[in-house]
């Protein structure tokens, strides 16, 4: 045990990076007089928040707000979901997998289909579309021939209106194997990533139900390929980006990939957020979400273990990487009283990837975790989000003196980020920084230490190049900023860090508490002064 620190909040913008180039920057936009008070004010310095820096494979890797919140909780640099699953298909240890070995067998026995499920990407923040190519030829040289695929279409983590070129790539990887194998591989269904199927923090079931439908019981409008059903969606809704758009089935006059009993079934995506609750539908006993009419019986697979603490799903690919003892479980060990808040579209990213891929409390009797419900999308329509009711939760627990570190995140830099509106993502971070004010006056006069980063860079950069109007909606590879305020006197930030990223801010934290160093963590950013 140890005495009670200075609290402290740390404030995370979601998707607010560090960009010198003003065109298309939602942060030099926005008026933003909190942040140059708090850089004029305090500690100010930019952090690596991509590739190798998160426990991505390359430093080409974007960052992400699953890798950026595990990152700043662990302290340290765990490989992630995309590293993980290079190295178990380079490896070939994927194939010996206990999952992979089941899901052979099963589909073997019962002479019936492997159906893949995810988004169509190289994104690189919830799949991989390589991965997806080698899994393809990995089931047919088991001899896994007959092949279907469901594909939901991105334009959120690549450009907007690129779908042709992933499903140009697949098909020509489907011909290869065709030749090569044999194999019976064709498409069956799709649909862009935010009308099916890839809801998350049970935000709108509806999406996971049309999903439902198009791969599960191929009900849905019906084309004679991907290629047709995109061209003739660009026809129908040309305002429409990928991410949004409707729902297709392949096949004329049947469809060619419903799900039958007997099947196989993998997600191929790593990442859990946005696949948890397709997997409940497919797996989850008494299921009532939404009706289902037919619930085929299947073997269902993730890549990862997508929720270690509910078991979803039982079977698995690849292991989940290990982290130990996150920040957050350190003080509830010490007894130190914690509050997390955001609203749905970021909650879990503030309790589950920030307590390392972990559902629920450590100590109850000494955490708090609020949920904000997020407004129904689209959200540049309302680019302030739920930004003020997080802000009036902390304000109300600041100044009870009820918590010892708080943690919250905005989400509007992110979400509004996403849908490539460079006014409405200026609006959000206008509000971001007009909440910052408010929380700055209750850390003055509560004596509260603030910190405030961001997880990754997105709404500094809206558009795809310089002097262009096409939007980015993506994430970047971009730092973000970490100003500290209010913090212990005698503190400054240290000189010999180069290199510095999300993983030192849990040791900086802890520094910033007077609380003893974890020798598992990364060095903290501060030293003191002489």
């Amino acid at each position: 045990m140890h005495p009670t620190p200075k609290p402290l909040l740390l404030v995370i913008m979601d998707g607010v990076g560090v960009r010198q180039e003003t065109w298309g920057n939602a942060v030099h936009h926005a008026y933003t007089p909190q942040m140059d008070f708090l850089k004029q004010q305090g500690l100010y310095t930019t952090l690596y928040a991509h590739g190798r820096h998160v426990g991505l494979p390359t430093d080409s890797d974007i960052g992400g707000s699953e890798v950026g919140h595990n990152t700043m909780g662990a302290g340290n640099i765990y490989p992630q979901g995309a590293s993980l699953v290079d190295e178990a298909i380079t490896s070939g240890g994927i194939y010996t997998s206990r999952g992979w070995l089941q899901l052979k067998a099963h589909i073997k026995n019962a002479r019936s289909t492997l159906h893949f499920l995810g988004l169509l990407s190289d994104g690189g923040i919830h799949s991989q579309q390589s991965h997806l190519e080698l899994l393809m030829e990995g089931a047919a040289q088991h001899g896994l021939l007959k092949q279907r695929l469901h594909i939901l279409l991105d334009g959120r983590d690549v450009a907007p209106r690129s779908a042709e070129l992933y499903i140009k790539r697949l098909e020509d990887t489907i011909r290869r194997l065709q030749k090569s194998y044999q194999a019976d591989i064709q498409i069956a269904s799709g649909g862009g990533r935010m009308n099916l199927t890839m809801d998350r923090y049970e935000a709108d079931w509806s999406m996971v139900e049309r999903g439902w439908q198009h791969h599960v019981l191929a009900r849905g409008d019906r084309y004679p390929s991907a290629q047709q059903a995109l061209k003739q969606l660009r026809q129908k809704h040309p305002q429409l980006t990928d991410q949004d758009l409707p729902g297709f089935v392949i096949g004329s006059p049947d469809p060619v990939g419903a799900v039958q009993d007997g099947d196989g079934v993998v997600c191929f995506n790593f990442r859990a957020d946005r696949v948890v609750q397709i997997s409940r539908a497919f797996t989850e006993e008494g299921f009532s979400a939404f009706r289902r009419e037919t619930v085929p019986r299947v073997f269902y697979c993730g890549m990862l273990l997508y929720d270690g603490d509910q078991g979803i799903p039982q079977h698995y690919l690849v292991e989940s990487p290990a982290i130990p003892q996150p920040l957050s479980q350190i003080l509830a060990r010490q007894k130190i009283r914690q509050f997390a808040c955001s609203e749905t579209q970021k909650y879990g990213h503030v309790t589950f990837f920030w307590n390392g891929n972990r559902s629920g409390y450590w100590d109850p009797g000494c955490e708090e975790y609020l949920e904000i419900p997020s407004l129904p999308p689209p959200f540049h329509h309302r680019p302030w989000m739920r930004s003020y009711e997080i802000t009036e939760a902390t304000e109300k627990r600041l100044y009870s003196g009820s918590h010892d570190f708080l943690r919250i995140n905005f989400a509007g830099g992110d979400m509004v980020a996403h849908t490539g509106e460079l006014q409405a993502a200026t609006t959000a971070v206008n509000v971001v920084d007009l909440m910052l004010g408010r929380l700055i006056e209750a850390c003055q006069k509560t004596h509260t230490t603030l910190v405030v980063t961001a997880d990754h860079g997105n709404c500094e950069e809206m558009y795809e190049k310089l002097h262009s109007w096409a939007p980015k909606t993506s994430h970047t590879l971009a730092p973000v900023p970490l100003y500290i305020w209010n913090h212990p006197p005698g503190l400054q930030l240290r000189s010999d860090l180069k290199g510095a990223g999300l993983s030192h801010i849990a040791p900086t934290l802890l520094h910033l508490m007077s609380l003893p160093p974890a020798v598992h963590f990364q060095p903290s950013l501060l030293e003191s002064v002489d």
